[in-house]
């Protein structure tokens, strides 16, 4: 029985734990889940994960319940099929993924996980930001992964659907120390169908693109230039959606990786000015020299204790020192190394 103490951090290091515990086989205990945080326990979205986990590894749990700081879980090895969870709330929809994307190296056959609650909401990737980012980088090193997104899920109402697809996947070493030059510039910008007729999603979409973008053109065949890059796609979508809400991402395309900024809208707030705060966490990690995003390096910890290799991290946060701390717990080291340009994660 491996145990873990869940004082320090939130919910990343539950869902890392019970990911671990099921690759291993080895059960866990999670004491003190959630132990940092003002209202402290599980809460439906966590309990959404722990539902998704117990029935793909047919696992026997203790303590799943709203508001329980401790968990016991002892899995079986992960299995094939189709399962359904709810968060039953505006959720993070893509927090559960987070828990079963690494399942796939584990997997003899297709699974496929639909979940209900939110899509783009506060404190996790948004939909696009995974189908976009995320899920491209990691495929690029073997994991077989892709999500369906149904409709758009914002707060307070959630109401939101995607699916997971996972298929039996090997890992090779992440090697992302170099960046390259930047290629090009990619926006995603949606809109729940009640705000179309104020174009939020356009006017969003027009305020993400950053500087570096060539001032020659902005549509999807514009030429490079001197003074930037091509905005190599504009998507704008409008969406049936429970609750009102907007969402955008920046992807940056290097040579080597991509990295992605999102930003979601709120009331009062102008769409232009959502759009500036993406376009802005864009440009301002182009002028370092960081190889992936802040949000994708604390994510890659596990696949790095997973398959090993080297990523160049823009800082060392709370969230990259929590997870690694799980590795160590079931014997995974994952180091970082501090230097001029930021971190170096090596597993």
């Amino acid at each position: 029985m491996r145990e873990i103490d869940g004082e320090a951090g939130g919910g990343q290091i539950l869902r890392s734990a019970l990911t671990l515990s099921a690759l291993t086989g080895d059960p866990v205990t999670i004491e003190n889940v959630r132990g940092s945080r003002p209202n402290p326990g599980l809460k439906p979205q966590h309990l959404a994960g722990v539902e998704a986990m117990e029935a793909v590894c047919d696992a026997t749990v203790r303590g799943a319940s709203e508001g329980s700081e401790r968990l016991v879980f002892e899995p079986a090895k992960p299995r094939p099929g189709h399962y359904d969870v709810s968060v039953g709330t505006a959720g993070s929809i893509t927090l559960v993924f987070e828990t079963l994307l690494p399942l796939a190296t584990a997997l003899d056959g297709h699974l496929s996980v639909t979940v209900t609650g939110g899509t783009d909401v506060k404190w996790s990737p948004s939909m696009a930001y995974y189908q976009h980012v995320k899920l491209p980088l990691l495929r690029r090193f073997g994991l077989v992964a892709a999500v369906e997104e149904d409709r758009p899920g914002f707060y307070p109402r959630g109401g939101g659907e995607a699916t997971l697809h996972l298929a039996p996947s090997s890992l090779d070493p992440i090697r992302l120390t170099e960046r390259g030059d930047l290629r090009g510039v990619r926006v995603y910008s949606t809109e729940s169908s009640d705000l179309s007729n104020a174009d939020v999603a356009a006017r969003q979409a027009s305020g993400a693109v950053p500087d570096v973008v060539s001032t020659t053109g902005d549509g999807q065949d514009s030429e490079e230039t001197d003074d930037g890059v091509p905005l190599r796609e504009r998507v704008v979508r409008t969406a049936d959606s429970p609750s009102t809400g907007t969402a955008v991402c920046v992807r940056l395309d290097y040579e080597n990786t991509v990295a992605g900024f999102d930003a979601l809208g709120e009331p009062g707030k102008p769409a232009e000015r959502v759009g500036a705060e993406a376009a802005t966490a864009a440009t301002d990690f182009h002028a370092a020299d960081a190889a992936v995003d802040a949000f994708l390096a604390d994510q890659l910890v596990l696949p790095l204790a997973l398959a090993g290799g080297r990523v160049r991290i823009p800082a060392v946060t709370e969230h990259v020192q929590t997870n690694c701390q799980v590795m160590a717990a079931f014997d995974r080291e994952v180091s970082v190394e501090q230097d001029e340009g930021g971190a170096i994660l090596s597993g």
